[in-house]
């Protein structure tokens, strides 16, 4: 089956990294109710600012959160502009959801 964009969100800015955490990547439960992206699902993680590409899971924080843990701590800083997304097996095409970010919050989703 193919895998599609499921879910995107884009210009999301980092604003906290936590190096000495497992791992993770933190996103304010506002993002991931508009997106649809779940608590400890896997995401491809895009840093605008350096090219930085990376895989990684969810952990829900509070509003406006876009925190970068462990590893990934590494992939970015804090101001840094994200896009961040979640892919899917499907058989027949479905339409993404994808969701714009201003000052770390949803302000329009397609």
């Amino acid at each position: 089956m193919p895998i599609v964009l499921r879910a995107k969100i884009h210009g999301a800015v980092v604003t906290r990294k936590n190096l000495e955490y497992e791992g993770s990547l933190t996103l304010g439960e506002d993002l991931l109710e508009a997106s649809g992206i779940w608590p400890y699902e896997r995401v491809e993680v895009y840093n605008i600012n350096n090219g930085a590409r990376f895989s990684t899971y969810v952990i829900k924080g509070e509003p406006g959160a876009v925190e970068l843990n462990g590893a990934a701590a590494r992939l970015g800083e804090v101001g840094d502009r994200l896009i961040i997304a979640a892919y899917e097996c499907v058989s027949a095409p479905i339409k993404p959801r994808i969701v714009l970010v201003r000052d770390n919050k949803p302000y329009k989703v397609l």
